[in-house]
């Protein structure tokens, strides 16, 4: 994957997608320093860790869900090299089921594509159908890195400016889970 190694501050110049640039108008408005990397599509989380080494920051896996009748929507943030069990997560919200949404229902409620999928994407999610669900193990991180909606670029800023200015700036209000490092069977 060709990734450009010049880390840049700020939004990018020249022509962007109108959901990337939005991104940016939201980060800029807040007053958030942030940097960024430009690259090929970065789709999983193994295409982003040469990423991950330019930002100095991991960047997190970011799952788009939805229950059995595709009437409740979910984004949950975790770490990226953590495994993912969707009965775990069920169990601790109380949801007899849940399953990845599809790309129909991405780019309904959150403007991105998969692959692309990022807290950023709240933005969009005008009717708030999104509930952001944010794993524990992520507090613990000083930044937070995710795609700006698009996956050819990807932005780093403190994990205290996306509790405390980017959720608010949403209206957000996340529920916390706790999701096992370990799997069992």
């Amino acid at each position: 994957m060709y990734i450009d190694q010049t880390v840049y501050t700020g939004r990018p110049e020249g022509e962007r997608l109108p959901k990337e640039l939005r991104c940016y108008e939201l980060l800029d408005s807040l007053g958030i320093v942030y940097r960024r990397v430009d690259h090929e599509h970065a789709d999983t989380i193994e295409a982003c860790e040469q990423v991950e080494g330019l930002l100095e920051a991991h960047i997190c896996k970011n799952l788009f869900l939805c229950n059995r009748q595709q009437t409740d929507f979910y984004l949950l943030l975790m770490p990226g090299e953590k495994p993912f069990k969707t009965k775990l997560l069920s169990h601790q919200l109380g949801v007899s089921r849940l399953s990845f949404a599809g790309p129909e229902h991405m780019e309904r409620y959150l403007d991105i594509t998969p692959g692309s999928v990022s807290v950023l994407g709240l933005m969009n999610d005008k009717e708030k159908k999104v509930r952001l669900l944010i794993d524990r193990d992520l507090l613990g991180e000083e930044f937070f890195a995710c795609h700006p909606c698009i996956n050819t670029s990807s932005l780093r800023f403190t994990t205290a400016e996306l509790l405390e200015k980017v959720l608010p700036a949403l209206g957000r209000e996340p529920t916390y889970v706790d999701l096992p490092w370990e799997l069992s069977e």
